[in-house]
């Protein structure tokens, strides 16, 4: 037997299918990666066909995460409902999230978390949701942090956006009895459901009925009694005793609790009632004044009430008394860049990634400063580690665009 020639071409090897051959793809609710016509271009382009309506003829539903899909009316989206018809008849159609088609068209990694967990400030962009009620949010128990690098949480993006979107059904009057009813009828679809529906039952117990006594504000359910805050009048920014509200008495007065002065004061700034919330952090501080916590609350109220000073002062002393709070290194940071004092904010932001490195909003921001000091070839590095963190939303979209600007520049030099 001869051996074989060594000149002979090996066959060529069978090149794989494109990963959506032979599918008919339908969408269905807002998709937080791209737009519906994105996605129907990409479809196309790995070989399925994208379809603006579901039949039988659909073997795939992708349903977006950017919040649940429930119509305005608060039932859910047709197409879903239409799929579970589908389903109940037999029909095989595979219903994916937004999350695992993108994995699918090798889009995203399934091992890379990072695409999936947010940091308060990342949310604020993609979903246009305050800082302030993201953390509001999790006092409440409505989202929980997946991951928390010292004091700073990571969120998933979905469970953020699911909140979102119940907030907004509420507060546009569908009532909660609809909404769980409609969630309800999703669950053969998506068995995390759960997770919604306590969502759902903690919005609607934070609207509580409240009562007022002689003794101030109460709840009837629990007999929980409530703190109110007077606005004092107040010139400056000073460290000083304020007298409790008039009113109140002595009994219920928690002025020697700080930690229930410092929750209400929170509650105070959820509410946008600057002046109450500064009295209750200040009588907090007073009370316990190494709570970096409180420091770092007030800092967020005096820059609410642009007063820069006291807030940059506030955010020197939270890192006072914790050295690793990376959220107060970046709003130093921040407000220093904000000020046009470049060095100082690039001072901060690195102090911040030399904490954590991987920390998205302070490369982001580090970036776009040392971009507008023309340390191009710098701040590409930055946004090439950004994009390597977080591929979608208005911060992604920006550092993408900004790379792209500094290598066309290069290239024509």
């Amino acid at each position: 037997m001869s051996d074989p020639d060594p000149t002979t071409e090996a066959p060529p090897l069978p090149q794989s299918s494109p990963p959506l051959q032979g599918e008919r793809v339908a969408f269905t609710g807002t998709l937080a990666s791209m737009t519906h016509q994105q996605a129907f271009e990409l479809t196309e382009n790995h070989g399925g066909t994208a379809t603006q309506h579901l039949s039988r003829q659909n073997t795939m539903l992708v349903v977006g995460e950017e919040g649940w899909p429930l119509e305005e009316d608060g039932e859910p989206s047709v197409k879903l409902q239409e799929a579970a018809d589908l389903l109940q008849t037999g029909h095989p159609l595979r219903i994916l999230q937004e999350s695992e088609w993108l994995q699918l068209i090798a889009l995203e990694e399934p091992e890379q978390e990072a695409h999936k967990l947010y940091t308060p400030a990342m949310l604020h962009k993609a979903l246009e949701v305050p800082v302030n009620q993201i953390r509001a949010w999790e006092r409440r128990g409505l989202i929980k942090a997946v991951r928390k690098v010292y004091r700073l949480p990571y969120f998933d993006f979905q469970q953020v956006a699911g909140v979102r979107r119940l907030l907004q059904l509420l507060d546009s009057g569908i009532s909660p009895d609809q909404i769980e009813s409609s969630l309800r009828r999703l669950e053969s679809i998506f068995p995390e459901i759960e997770r919604p529906l306590a969502q759902l039952e903690l919005l609607v117990q934070d609207n509580r009925l409240l009562l007022r006594d002689d003794a101030g504000l109460f709840e009837p359910a629990s007999g929980q009694r409530f703190f109110e805050f007077d606005t004092p009048d107040r010139s400056e920014d000073a460290d000083v005793t304020l007298a409790f509200p008039a009113g109140a008495s002595e009994k219920t007065s928690p002025c020697d609790n700080p930690d229930q002065l410092f929750q209400e004061a929170c509650l105070a700034l959820d509410e946008n009632e600057l002046e109450r919330a500064l009295w209750g952090f200040r009588q907090a501080i007073q009370l316990l004044p190494t709570k970096a916590e409180y420091h770092f609350h007030l800092a967020e109220t005096l820059y609410r009430l642009n007063n820069l000073a006291g807030a940059t002062e506030r955010y020197h002393t939270t890192i006072e008394h914790d050295p690793y709070y990376l959220e107060a290194w970046t709003q130093l940071g921040c407000l220093y860049a904000e000020q046009d004092r470049h060095e100082e904010a690039i001072r901060y932001f690195q102090g911040a990634l030399s904490l954590h490195p991987e920390y998205p909003d302070a490369i982001y921001h580090l970036a776009e400063v040392l971009q507008q000091l023309n340390r191009h070839h710098e701040a590409a590095k930055h946004w090439q580690t950004y994009l390597n963190l977080d591929s979608r939303g208005p911060w992604a979209e920006n550092a993408r665009h900004s790379l792209q600007q500094w290598e066309a520049q290069t290239n024509e030099q």
